[in-house]
């Protein structure tokens, strides 16, 4: 799919988007007890990719506020159609060089970070009105060849050098872990990414942001300190 395209195929299943937040958010608040840790302590980032804006107002009349989006074009558009709407805007897909100033331009948080040069252009292009932007480092915790991000040696050098970018705010972490049916491999690969983070917070960092988590693991994730969770699917239902 080219950016910019919003499909839906008639033959996947379409989720009423308030009753699926709804069973996530409920998803995520027997989690965090489950957890022992309060009842705000992790967040919902509705994952809209694909997903037409009037389906994202819609959510947003829910109390829906933070979204998260992959395809660059795509969330212009919806952003300039949602303009009056007080929406976070999450960018959690891979950063092309040439779309570094859009992106820098246009959202509060970047999610997937982690390349220096990278943060280099998006702090160098944020527009100086603007309050720093929100970044976490992608971490690639099961190092899959088929997945972008930092190895976690690679972590702490990285780390400390996007921290000192003038317009950008470091907040910590992201990763998208090895799929697996078995929750004790899910909170294995969590548990590695919250001793990263706590590793670097050792070292000085105020990081405050463990992005990790989705539709078929979030449960895992907020065991293991998740504060930012990344949902699509089983908001909006399958996409093509």
């Amino acid at each position: 799919m080219s950016e910019g395209t919003s499909t839906h195929d008639p033959a996947q299943p379409e989720i009423h988007a308030c009753a699926g937040l709804r069973r996530v958010q409920a998803r995520l608040d027997e989690a965090l007890r489950q957890a022992g840790r309060a009842a705000d302590a992790a967040r919902l980032v509705a994952v809209s990719k694909t997903v037409a804006a009037e389906r994202m107002k819609e959510l947003h009349g829910c109390g829906q506020r933070a979204f998260g989006e992959s395809y660059v074009q795509e969330a212009l558009i919806k952003q300039a159609a949602l303009a009056d709407l007080p929406l976070e805007w999450h960018f959690i897909g891979p950063i092309q060089s040439n779309k570094t100033r859009a992106i820098a331009e246009s959202f509060d948080w970047v999610h997937s970070v982690f390349r220096l040069r990278t943060a280099e252009r998006l702090s160098a292009q944020r527009p100086a009105g603007r309050p720093p932007l929100n970044v976490c480092i992608q971490v690639n915790i099961d190092r899959e060849d088929s997945k972008s991000g930092a190895l976690p040696e690679e972590l702490a050098e990285l780390a400390h050098a996007v921290a000192a970018l003038p317009a950008l705010r470091l907040r910590g972490l992201m990763a998208i872990p090895r799929p697996s049916d078995d929750p004790a491999v899910q909170r294995d690969s969590f548990r590695r990414v919250r001793e990263l983070f706590e590793q670097l917070r050792g070292e000085g960092l105020p990081l405050d942001t463990l992005s990790m988590g989705m539709s078929d693991d979030l449960e895992a994730a907020v065991m293991e300190g998740a504060t930012l969770v990344r949902v699509g699917t089983a908001i909006f239902g399958a996409r093509s």
